[in-house]
């Protein structure tokens, strides 16, 4: 037989347990709301990018794409990101923060240009 006061800590822990669950019920889709950015794509296709220019918002996602047979690089001419090594069939995502244009290039293959401006 459990005495009053242990039933008096089951009870509180289950409403606590309830309320918490209740709570993450209730914040676990704003958060997942609130966390989700804005993502442009950039395709790697031909030895080309597109688009090549690319207006983004400071905080947005870039994903580029590899859809070539072989592999390519965003590379900042700048040094402010390179994706190294992207796989065919892979992508790679950045999120600018600073402001300004950002002239790139493939490193693997220099023929390959984009400029991403963040604003």
């Amino acid at each position: 037989m459990v005495p009053a006061v242990g039933w008096a800590r089951v009870r509180y822990t289950a409403a606590l347990a309830l309320a918490v669950a209740g709570l993450a019920l209730i914040a676990g889709p704003r958060q997942a709301h609130a966390s989700a950015a804005t993502v442009h794509t950039v395709v790697m296709d031909g030895t080309g990018f597109a688009p090549a220019d690319l207006s983004v918002a400071a905080g947005e996602v870039v994903e580029w794409v590899n859809k070539d047979p072989f592999p390519h690089t965003a590379t900042s001419e700048k040094g402010g990101f390179d994706s190294k090594r992207i796989g065919s069939g892979k992508s790679w995502k950045f999120t600018p923060r600073e402001k300004g244009d950002f002239a790139y290039v493939c490193s693997l293959h220099p023929g390959m240009k984009g400029m991403l401006h963040v604003k």
